[in-house]
């Protein structure tokens, strides 16, 4: 059986026609498309699409069926995903001076983010109970972590990987509490000090091992994915080190049902480099002996109308590409959104909120949904 046949084959048993009716059903532009997914697995799938060498009216719907069945698994593997994987096994990949390295790649296309995201500029999933628009959906989405953290006016919270200073504004805002952010990226941290100047909220540029300093609380929310599983332990000790012992820690992560050392090749090239997501198990050696774990939240499903609402803000708001450069990043992003989206919605990702004690909640932890 030819590569091609061997692909179609795999395909037509999640429900996807090559070339079919339905709007997942992908349609192939260039046949020389299944060379360059043999050879260079989801990487040569995600160039493809951005060179237009295939078309999909539903991409979320697309990625769904198929890593829903765990096709990625059962390609052979390449040279790429082999050195992907030993580079990720052997060398850290998130050392302090790689992590500012790869905040120039993922954050400095502000312009982007700022098409695509909520009106905050809240680079993590939404909560949609009881909503309908992603401008309440991020902002349910805050509410619920400041809850979940008991905040108090005056209490001063660290956020590791601020972002754009959506939670530490809000928080100001809504809660009247000081706060510290963390971010390696100095577009992020001129953006933030900029919008919330009038607020108790300082921005530095560090990488969250560089911080010092004692806080009530501590939120961390989408940062952790670039953390790396060599360096959970450092993580984990300095929030534990930087939080009083009355105090309480909430993570927000994608999660995956399997310990993993590497991240999609596609996503580690072009919007993620040096990401690792993490699993519970790795989650719980980080924090054995740190922290008990007082309440753990899994609001997965939260994700894919988030990355869909995303999607759609992205093509409202960003100019419609004419050079061949504008065309394969516009298609970059789009796939980049829904190839996520579909993830989440097959449930192959999680999302995770873990609300963290360093001895514990002695009168009982008042759960927050």
């Amino acid at each position: 059986m030819s590569e091609k046949d061997t692909i179609i084959s795999m395909l037509e048993e999640t429900g996807v026609t090559v070339n079919g009716p339905d709007p997942w059903d992908p349609q192939i532009v260039n046949e020389a498309l299944w060379d360059r997914v043999y050879a260079h697995g989801s990487v040569g799938l995600g160039e493809a699409y951005m060179d237009r060498w295939w078309e999909c009216a539903d991409l979320a719907e697309f990625f769904s069926r198929v890593i829903g069945a765990d096709l990625g698994f059962k390609i052979r593997v390449t040279p790429n995903i082999i050195w992907q994987n030993l580079q990720a096994r052997y060398r850290n990949m998130q050392t302090i001076r790689r992590s500012k390295r790869v905040a120039k790649m993922h954050y400095n296309e502000t312009d982007a983010y700022q098409a695509t995201l909520d009106k905050r500029m809240t680079g993590s999933c939404a909560y949609w109970k009881d909503v309908d628009n992603l401008d309440d959906a991020q902002e349910a989405k805050l509410d619920l972590v400041c809850r979940k953290l008991g905040l108090e006016k005056g209490d001063r919270m660290l956020d590791i990987g601020s972002g754009w200073g959506a939670l530490m504004g809000f928080a100001a805002e809504k809660y009247g509490v000081e706060a510290v952010g963390v971010t390696v990226s100095p577009d992020q941290a001129k953006y933030a000090s900029e919008r919330y100047k009038d607020l108790p909220v300082e921005f530095f540029v560090k990488d969250y091992r560089e911080f010092d300093g004692k806080v009530d609380h501590i939120a961390s929310m989408g940062m952790f994915e670039h953390v790396g599983y060599k360096n959970h332990r450092a993580y984990f000790e300095l929030a534990r080190k930087s939080l009083k012992d009355g105090g309480l820690f909430l993570l927000h992560t994608i999660g995956l049902p399997y310990s993993s050392t590497s991240i999609d090749g596609f996503l580690e090239k072009y919007i993620f480099p040096g990401g690792v997501i993490p699993s519970i198990a790795q989650i719980g050696q980080g924090i054995d002996g740190l922290f008990d774990v007082v309440d753990l939240h899994n609001i997965g499903p939260h994700y894919d109308p988030t990355l869909v609402a995303w999607c759609e803000n992205f093509y409202a708001k960003w100019p419609r590409p004419n050079t061949e450069e504008e065309h394969r990043f516009y298609r970059m992003w789009e796939y980049y959104l829904l190839c996520c989206a579909g993830g989440f919605r097959c449930r192959a990702l999680q999302v995770w909120q873990l609300v963290l004690s360093p001895k514990g909640v002695p009168e009982g932890y008042k759960f927050v949904r």
